[in-house]
């Protein structure tokens, strides 16, 4: 697999962190290098990955790199398949049924098409 580069404008030096943006809460992430490229994430080399900052009010998480081997890792992938597995081996007991609502029920007097229009039993009683 060919080494990715960093994605920065003109540099050419090898990618060892992902940045990663959540607009919804104001944060940037810098960590690891991701498996593979992905939409609205941007891969960095050292340089910039350690100078990076963020628009004002913005919060930075700098997540620690793995300096020996900066490259995306196999166990990160068998980390993220055993999480999945793990969830799909769990069983939740289905929840019960509500109960039906006491009092009387509306009754369907007319319908037009798909729509239908219900009494309110509250009119009923008037």
């Amino acid at each position: 697999m060919k080494p990715r580069q960093c994605s920065r404008t003109g540099c050419q030096r090898r990618s060892v962190a992902t940045l990663t943006y959540v607009y919804a809460d104001s944060v940037a992430v810098v960590g690891p290098l991701a498996l593979r490229a992905e939409p609205g994430t941007y891969d960095l080399c050292e340089q910039h990955g350690a100078t990076v900052s963020t628009p004002r009010g913005w919060e930075l998480i700098r997540l620690p790199l793995d300096d020996a081997d900066p490259g995306p890792h196999h166990d990160d992938l068998l980390a993220l398949a055993d999480a999945v597995r793990e969830v799909g081996f769990t069983w939740d007991a289905p929840a019960t049924a509500p109960a039906a609502p006491a009092g009387p029920q509306p009754a369907l007097t007319r319908r037009k098409g798909h729509l239908g229009v219900v009494a309110d039993p509250g009119d009923a009683a008037r």
